[in-house]
């Protein structure tokens, strides 16, 4: 049985550890520099702007979701971004995902979110398989961008 809970402090390791397995599923390890110490500061100071999920099974932590809020001008009102979803290896195919998008589901219900975004790498069919299985539909007219680095710190000189 899958049980889902708030992430806390002293999980902050443990998170840094998911959000790498995550970045070596996506080819991108070379990207994951997070610490503990940054995720202490980011989701468990005096006013968290991001927040996690941990999902477990028999106490064991099977996978995480990492999301915050945004906003859509459109409807009105706030949504859940879900910014990384990550279940171990061993664990799927035993419904661990599933279980954190419902506690994800329920995290939008409380804060009359709107809805539940996110991103999936267009190679990640597995993930989309799952996605399409809720029910999801992709946001394809839109394309996303990113501004970052020496990039952003030029954009204050323009």
């Amino acid at each position: 049985m899958v049980t889902v809970r708030k992430a806390k402090e002293s999980d902050a390791q443990t998170i840094v550890d998911l959000i790498y397995g995550l970045a070596v599923y996506e080819k991108l390890a070379e990207y994951a520099v997070t610490s503990a110490e940054d995720i202490k500061a980011s989701l468990f100071n005096e006013n968290p702007k991001a927040f996690a999920l941990i999902a477990e099974i028999d106490g064991e932590v099977a996978g995480f979701a990492l999301y915050f809020f945004n906003y859509s001008t459109f409807t009105g009102k706030h949504g859940v971004y879900l910014e990384d979803l990550f279940v171990k290896p061993q664990f799927r195919s035993h419904k661990v995902g599933l279980a954190l998008f419902k506690a994800l589901g329920n995290v939008a219900k409380e804060n009359d979110c709107g809805r539940i975004d996110w991103a999936v790498l267009d190679w990640n069919q597995l993930a989309i398989d799952f996605y399409d299985r809720l029910g999801a539909k992709p946001q394809t007219e839109w394309t996303g961008y990113r501004l970052e680095g020496e990039k952003l710190t030029a954009l204050m000189n323009l």
